[in-house]
C-alpha cells in the first residue's frame, strides 16, 4: 500500500547536501553518463552516495538486449554493494517491473526496503537525504528512514514507450510525498506544478571541462572518421524511439556528399525505427563509444544534430547532448522543443525542410568554436548543484533557473 501524502512538510536544513549520506534511485551506473551521474559525482565530494541501480519502469520484452539485461539484473543481484569511485557506493536491486497490481506492488515494496536498508546497515548510514531519479522508487519513498525526500523529475516518463501500468500512480504519490521536487524543464513544472507547492526548475549543466578538450589543437580526431567526406554531421548519445530516423534519412540525402555519423547504442524501442537508415550509404553508425572518447568525435564535426520527433516526451525533454556539443564548440541544430530556444548557438527546424535549411544555414556561417564553447561555460554542474543547495537552504526560488 502507498504512504498517504504527508500534511506537513518537513523543514530542511540550513546547511544543504553537506556532510550527509545520501540514497540515489536512478539508472544503471555503468550506463552513459546522464544528469543524475555528473550531480552526484559533484555530491560525493562532501557527501557519501548510496546509488540504487536501475528499477526498471517497463516490462522486458523478448529481445536479445532485453533478455541480456536480465541476466546482467540478475548477476549483479549476487553482488556485493561495491566502491566505484570515492564515496559512491553501488546497490543492484531486484524488482519485478509490474506495478498494476498491488500484490505485486507490496512484495516489491518489501523487497526492495529490505535490499536498500541492508544496503544502508553496511555502509553505516544515518541523516539520509533519499534523492529520487527514478519514478518508480516511489513505492518505497518515505519507508527507509530517510529524514529528507527529493524528487529530482528529468522527464515525462509515463510517455515513454511501454511504460508499465500503474507507474503514473506511483509516481503521482512521489511528487505529492517530496519535500522538494526539482524539474529540469519548464514544460515538466507547467503539467506538474500542481502536485506540489515546493517545485523549482533547476536546468541541466554540461561537464565543460570535459566537453571542451574538442578544442584541443592535439586531440586526435578518430580514424574511422577521420577521412570522411565533409561536411561532417554529427549525433552522439541514445539512438531511441524519440529520435526522428526519417528526418536523418532526408539530411543525409540532402547532403548526400557529405557524412552522417551516428554515435551511440540503439535502443530496444528503435531497433525496427532505425531500418529506416538501411541503404543510405553516407550515414555511418558507429555504435556506442566510451564517455572520455566523445569530445574526439565532437572535434570531428561540422555541425550536430538533436533530431527529435515532437511530442509528449520530447516538448518536456531538455536534452543534456545540446549542452554537451556546445561546450565542444559546435553549431547545434535541433527539432522545435521549447528547452533549446533559449540557448545560444542552437538552430531550431521547424519542419524537416526547415531543420535542413538550417543545417545550411549553420554551415555557411559558422561561428567561432571557443566563443560557442564558452557562452555554455557557466552552465556546469557545480553551478546546478549549487542551485539545488540554495533551494534546499530556502534561498530559491520557481522558475528562476534560466
Amino acid at each position: 500500500m502507498l504512504i498517504d501524502t504527508a500534511t506537513e512538510r518537513k523543514a530542511l536544513p540550513t546547511k544543504a547536501l553537506s556532510g550527509r549520506d545520501i540514497v540515489c534511485f536512478s539508472h544503471d551506473w555503468t550506463g552513459d553518463p546522464l544528469s543524475k551521474t555528473h550531480v552526484m559525482r559533484v555530491l560525493s565530494r562532501d557527501n557519501r552516495i548510496l546509488w540504487v541501480n536501475a528499477i526498471a519502469n517497463r516490462m522486458p520484452t523478448a529481445s536479445s538486449k532485453d533478455v541480456s539485461r536480465i541476466f546482467k539484473k540478475l548477476k549483479g543481484f549476487t553482488e556485493p554493494v561495491r566502491e566505484v569511485e570515492p564515496n559512491i557506493f553501488v546497490l543492484n536491486p531486484l524488482a519485478m517491473p509490474a506495478y498494476g497490481s498491488k500484490a505485486i506492488v507490496s512484495m516489491n515494496q518489501v523487497s526492495l526496503i529490505r535490499q536498500v536498508k541492508k544496503a544502508m546497515r553496511k555502509l553505516g548510514m544515518h541523516d539520509v537525504v533519499n534523492m529520487v531519479f527514478n519514478p518508480a522508487a516511489g513505492m518505497i519513498a518515505g519507508k527507509i528512514g530517510e529524514k529528507e525526500l527529493i524528487y529530482y523529475c528529468v522527464d515525462e516518463y509515463t510517455a515513454f514507450t511501454g511504460v508499465t501500468d500503474g507507474l503514473k500512480k506511483i509516481e503521482n504519490h512521489l511528487f505529492r510525498k517530496a519535500d522538494l521536487v526539482v524539474v529540469s524543464a519548464e514544460k515538466l513544472f507547467e503539467s506538474k506544478h500542481h502536485l506540489n507547492p515546493n517545485m523549482h526548475i533547476v536546468r541541466h549543466g554540461t561537464d565543460w571541462d570535459h566537453f571542451s578538450k574538442a578544442l584541443d589543437e592535439d586531440l586526435e580526431i578518430p580514424a574511422e572518421i577521420a577521412h570522411l567526406p565533409r561536411p561532417m554531421i554529427g549525433f552522439h548519445g541514445l539512438l531511441a524511439d524519440w529520435v526522428d530516423y526519417e528526418l536523418i534519412k532526408k539530411v543525409a540525402k540532402h547532403f548526400k556528399h557529405g557524412s552522417v555519423v551516428l554515435v551511440g547504442k540503439v535502443a530496444v524501442d528503435a531497433e525496427q525505427k532505425i531500418k529506416a537508415l538501411n541503404g543510405v550509404k553516407n550515414i555511418h553508425r558507429l555504435g556506442r563509444k566510451p564517455y572520455e572518447q566523445l569530445p574526439a568525435y565532437c572535434k570531428a564535426f561540422d555541425v550536430a544534430l538533436n533530431p527529435f520527433v515532437v511530442n509528449e516526451l520530447t516538448l518536456a525533454a531538455n536534452p543534456l547532448k545540446v549542452r554537451e556539443y556546445l561546450a565542444a564548440g559546435l553549431p547545434v541544430v535541433s527539432s522545435n522543443i521549447p528547452e533549446v530556444r533559449i540557448l545560444d548557438d542552437v538552430f531550431v527546424g521547424t519542419s524537416n525542410d526547415d531543420f535542413i535549411q538550417k543545417i545550411e544555414q549553420a554551415l555557411a556561417s559558422p561561428t567561432s568554436r571557443s566563443e560557442v564553447s564558452d557562452r555554455i561555460r557557466h552552465e556546469s554542474w557545480e553551478a546546478k548543484v549549487e542551485e539545488l543547495r540554495n533551494l534546499l537552504s530556502g534561498t530559491g526560488s520557481a522558475i528562476e533557473n534560466d
